[in-house]
């Protein structure tokens, strides 16, 4: 396989930190969609599947880095497991990522978008307050698509939306719903999400192993039931403490849990 290490070239906006107690989003059961029962959060979006069912769906995202693709993939094969990608349009766009993408297609995952250019929707401060028009938004998750089609991703089969930085509100909710999409998040709880961050973002910083100790209590105390797990493909290489690196021990512990894993349908 070529060009499964690196880095891509782009420009990725500063995330700011995102205390653990506003993730906390309330969240209740709904059937939807070829009568899969997900978890909806308080702004529309899917952040869970059937809570009474020992499944994980196991998510990555991946806009500028791809350092852990290798890696990834070949956990997933070892163990027979179907994740969930979500790319932005430069990502798919870029060639030193064509080769991933065609083995992830090969490999039967399920292929998302996550925006063409890893737009920021909203405020962080003030989550109503609105950063972008309706227009560049339907103009920016249109193009991803675009870039998705090269690969033959058709939008049918990937219906599912993993909106930029995970951050939205009730209005992008609704707009990617008029494009005939449905806003897809993570679950919250583990701070799984947070393995893009490294020691020079100070508090920011949460390790791979503190991570993994908090998959495994979280687990412990509620279940990771219809969880949705996302972590990155990729991290940036001020990070030498990679999370995918504990993927394969996750797997394993999780399994002898009695969980099974699946993509998104």
């Amino acid at each position: 396989m070529k060009a499964l290490t690196g880095k891509l070239v782009l420009s990725y906006p500063d995330i700011i930190f995102i205390p653990l107690a506003i993730l906390y989003l309330s969240i209740q059961p709904v059937t939807a969609q070829n009568g899969y029962e997900w978890q909806i959060d308080e702004y529309g979006a899917i952040t869970g599947g059937n809570k009474n069912q020992k499944n994980i769906y196991l998510i990555f995202t991946g806009h500028e880095f791809y350092d852990g693709a290798e890696i990834i993939i070949n956990v997933l094969k070892k163990h027979q497991i179907k994740a969930s990608f979500f790319f932005t349009g430069d990502f798919y766009r870029d060639p030193a990522c064509k080769d991933i993408i065609r083995q992830l297609i090969r490999d039967g995952h399920y292929m998302g978008a996550h925006s063409d250019k890893h737009l920021l929707y909203c405020s962080w401060e003030k989550r109503d307050s609105l950063l972008i028009t309706r227009k560049t938004f339907r103009k920016d998750l249109l193009n991803n698509y675009k870039e998705m089609d090269r690969f033959g991703i058709k939008k049918e089969d990937a219906s599912y939306y993993m909106p930029p930085f995970e951050w939205y509100n009730e209005t992008i909710t609704r707009w990617t719903k008029e494009l005939g999409f449905t806003l897809t998040n993570f679950s919250p709880g583990t701070s799984s999400n947070q393995d893009w961050t490294f020691p020079e973002t100070g508090k920011k910083y949460i390790s791979s192993e503190e991570i993994f100790s908090r998959i495994l209590s979280y687990e412990k105390k509620h279940t990771l039931n219809g969880f949705m797990l996302l972590t990155h493909i990729g991290t940036d290489p001020k990070r030498t403490d990679k999370f995918y690196m504990k993927l394969d021990t996750l797997i394993i512990n999780m399994l002898e849990k009695g969980y099974s894993f699946s993509r998104l349908p």
